[in-house]
C-alpha cells in the first residue's frame, strides 16, 4: 500500500423491517465510538435502496487518516464490526464490507444526485461503480448530444478505432483475443459487424454528390431554358421543334424505316415488322417483349410441382413485364435490399462447416460463428476501402490501369487473410490448414451463391 489520505472502510447492511429502528440506534452508537479512535478522520451513515428481498439498506463509511491507519483499523476495531452486528441482530441483518479510496479528481460534480439514477447505487465519482452510467443527468449542449450518439466514431481513443487496425492487418487476432478473454479493449464482434456493414452499404449505394449534382444541374438547365426563351418567342420555338421532328422522320424513312401518320414501323429481330406511335407516350401495338414474357410463362408448367406452385404463369408473366419495363432496375434495387439479410443467413451456415472441419478443437459452435463474424467485418472494411479508392482515383485522374491493378491486388488479400486467420485461431500446420481452407473456401462460395440466388428469388417475388 502507498501512504496517502482518503482510505475508506465501508460496511453495507440490509435489515429486516422490524429490526430497522433498533439497528439505526445501535449504528449511531457505534459511529460515536468509532469517532473516538485516533485513526478515524470521519464516519458517516446514509441509507441506500432496498435489496431484491425488500430489506432496507444502510451504509456506514469509516474514513481513515492514512493507509497505515486503515491497516490498523482493519486488524483491530474493524474486524469486530461484522461479528458485533451478527451477535446483536442475528439473521435479521445481512452485512458485507469493502475497502475504498476517495479520489478528489473524480469527485461528483456539485448539484448532482448522490445516487445513480439508473440503478440507485451510491455514487463515488462521475460514473456509477455498479452499472457504469455517468452521474450527469442533463445534456447541456448540442455537441454533447451529438457526441453521445456518435462517440465511437468521433473519439480517437474509442474501441472502434482500436479494433480497426488488428481487424485489417492481423488476421485472426481479434477472434483469438476474444476467446482468450481479452475483450474490453475491442468493440464487441457483432457490433463491429453491424457498424462495418452499415458503412459499406452507405458508401456503396449512396452517392450524395451524384444526387445533388443531378438536382442542381437539372434546376440550372431549367432556369437557363426559362431565361433563354421569352414568352413572345414560345411559338417560334415550337415551330422549330416541329421542323426538327419532321427532319428526323425523313431521315428514318431514308434508312428503311417506314414513317406514316405518326406511326413508326421497325423490323424486329425475327424479321417481322413492329409498329408503335412516334410520340412515344403510348404502348406498342406489337411488342416482342410481351411475346417473350408469354413464352417464359408457358415454360413454368415444366417446373417441379413445388416450384410451379410458387411461380404461377400469371406471377411469372408479371415479373417478366416488370423487369422488361424498367430494364431490371426495380429487381436490382430489391436485390440490394436483400443482400444484408442473405449475408446474415450465410454466417451460421459457414460456421457449421467450420464446426465439421474442426471436430477435435473443443470449441463451441458460437466460437466458430465468431470467427466468421470477424471475417465478414473484414470483408466489409476492404470493400469499403476499395470503393473509396476508386472514387478518389476518379477525382484525382489516376489512370484506370493503376486503379484496376490496385483493387485486384487488395482483393487477393481477402483469401490470404482467411488462410492466415485459420492458422492463427486454430493453430494447425500449413498443410492441414490448407486442405481445410480449400474445403471451407469451396463451401463458402457455394453458400454465397445459394444465398444470393435466394435473395434474387425473394426480390423477384417482391416487385
Amino acid at each position: 500500500m502507498t501512504s496517502g489520505p482518503g482510505s475508506i472502510y465501508e460496511v453495507t447492511c440490509f435489515i429486516d423491517d422490524e429490526a430497522i429502528a433498533a439497528f439505526d440506534l445501535w449504528l449511531e452508537e457505534r459511529v460515536r465510538e468509532s469517532l473516538r479512535l485516533a485513526v478515524i478522520a470521519d464516519c458517516r451513515i446514509f441509507p441506500i435502496a432496498n435489496n431484491e428481498n425488500g430489506r432496507g439498506g444502510r451504509v456506514c463509511q469509516h474514513v481513515l487518516e492514512t493507509d497505515e491507519a486503515l491497516d490498523e483499523f482493519v486488524d483491530g476495531a474493524g474486524a469486530d464490526i461484522e461479528s458485533s452486528i451478527t451477535a446483536a441482530f442475528g439473521d435479521a441483518v445481512n452485512v458485507s464490507s469493502r475497502i475504498l479510496r476517495e479520489d478528489a479528481a473524480l469527485a461528483m460534480p456539485d448539484g448532482e444526485s448522490p445516487d445513480c439514477l439508473n440503478c440507485g447505487a451510491r455514487l463515488r465519482g462521475q460514473y456509477c461503480g455498479n452499472c457504469g452510467q455517468r452521474s450527469r443527468s442533463r445534456l447541456i449542449s448540442l455537441w454533447e448530444l451529438i457526441s453521445d450518439a456518435f462517440g465511437d466514431l468521433f473519439e480517437l481513443d474509442s474501441r472502434l478505432w482500436k479494433t480497426l487496425l488488428p481487424l485489417a492487418i492481423r488476421p485472426g487476432r481479434l477472434t483469438h483475443e476474444y476467446l482468450q478473454g481479452r475483450r474490453a479493449r475491442y468493440m464487441p464482434p457483432f457490433r463491429m459487424y453491424l457498424v462495418m456493414s452499415l458503412i459499406f452499404f452507405v458508401v456503396a449505394f449512396f452517392d450524395p454528390g451524384g444526387e445533388l449534382r443531378l438536382v442542381t444541374e437539372t434546376n440550372t438547365e431549367s432556369a437557363q431554358s426559362i431565361g433563354e426563351v421569352p414568352a413572345d418567342e414560345s411559338t417560334d420555338a415550337s415551330s422549330e421543334l416541329d421542323r426538327q421532328r419532321e427532319e428526323i422522320f425523313e431521315e428514318l424513312a431514308r434508312q428503311g424505316i417506314i414513317v406514316s401518320d405518326g406511326i413508326v414501323t421497325l423490323p424486329g429481330s425475327d424479321g417481322e415488322m413492329q409498329t408503335f406511335e412516334a410520340e412515344g407516350d403510348a404502348e406498342a401495338v406489337v411488342s416482342e417483349d410481351e411475346d417473350d414474357c408469354n413464352d417464359i410463362a408457358s415454360d413454368v408448367e415444366e417446373l417441379p410441382d413445388w416450384l410451379a406452385w410458387l411461380l404461377t404463369p400469371e406471377r411469372t408473366r408479371h415479373i417478366c413485364e416488370r423487369v422488361m419495363a424498367d430494364d431490371g432496375r426495380a429487381l436490382a434495387n430489391e436485390l440490394l435490399d436483400n443482400i444484408p439479410a442473405a449475408l446474415i443467413v450465410l454466417l451460421p451456415l459457414i460456421a457449421m462447416v467450420l464446426k465439421v472441419l474442426y471436430p477435435l478443437s473443443r470449441r463451441y459452435y458460437v466460437e466458430h460463428l465468431l470467427f466468421f463474424v470477424h471475417f465478414h467485418a473484414f470483408i466489409f472494411l476492404i470493400l469499403t476501402i476499395e470503393i473509396l479508392f476508386a472514387r478518389l482515383a476518379a477525382l484525382t485522374r489516376i489512370t484506370d490501369s493503376i486503379t484496376a491493378v490496385t483493387i485486384v491486388a487488395v482483393s487477393f488479400y481477402i483469401p490470404v487473410y482467411l488462410f492466415v486467420a485459420m492458422r492463427h485461431v486454430y493453430g494447425q500446420g500449413r498443410f492441414v490448414t490448407f486442405l481445410k481452407y480449400i474445403v471451407l473456401l469451396g463451401s463458402y462460395l457455394a453458400g454465397l451463391l445459394v444465398t444470393v440466388l435466394g435473395a434474387l428469388a425473394v426480390a423477384a417475388l417482391s416487385i
